[in-house]
C-alpha cells in the first residue's frame, strides 16, 4: 500500500494542490486497514473541519482515484475507497467479504487480445470476492455482512 507521503507526492507531481485536508484525507487511507465508504470519509473530516460538504469529500476522492492514489471498488452494499496498493503493475485483487483484506492477483486473467480493432481499452478492473482463512474460521464474521 502507498504510504501518506507517497500519495501527497503523486498529487502533487500530478499538479493537485496540497491541503491539510488532502494531507488528511491520505493519511486517513494509509491508517485504514480495509475500504471506506464516502459516507465513512465525509464524518470522519467533519470531525476535524468544520463546514465540508460531502461534495468536497466525494470530489477529492474521485480526483484521487483517477490520479491513481485511491482504488475503488464496487461492493454488494455499495462503492468504497482504500489507498492503491504500491505494486508499480497491472494486477487484481481477491478480496475478503469478511474482514475487507486484499490480495493480489499477479496476472491478468483478462488478456484483451480479441478486443475489435475499432475499440481502444484503456482500462479494465476485475475483482474475486470471497472470504479468507480467518473470516471462513469464524461464522459470525461471515453473519456480520
Amino acid at each position: 500500500m502507498l504510504s501518506a507521503d507517497e500519495i501527497i507526492q503523486k498529487m502533487s507531481s500530478q499538479g493537485l494542490r496540497i491541503t491539510d485536508q488532502r494531507r488528511t484525507l491520505a493519511k486517513l487511507f494509509v491508517d485504514t486497514d480495509g475500504y471506506l465508504t464516502p459516507k465513512d470519509v465525509y464524518d470522519f473530516m467533519c470531525k476535524k473541519y468544520t463546514g465540508l460538504s460531502f461534495d468536497t469529500v466525494y470530489r477529492n476522492l474521485r480526483i484521487m482515484e483517477e490520479m491513481g492514489v485511491l482504488e475503488q471498488i464496487v461492493f454488494e452494499d455499495g462503492l468504497k475507497f482504500r489507498a492503491s496498493c504500491s505494486d508499480e503493475h497491472h494486477h487484481h485483487h481477491m478480496i475478503c467479504l469478511g474482514c475487507e483484506k486484499t490480495y493480489p492477483i499477479h496476472f491478468c486473467p483478462m488478456p484483451l487480445a480479441d478486443a475489435p480493432d475499432h475499440f481502444q481499452v484503456v482500462k479494465h478492473k476485475f475483482e474475486v470476492f470471497g472470504y479468507c482463512k480467518d473470516c471462513q474460521a469464524n461464522p459470525k464474521r461471515q453473519e456480520q455482512i
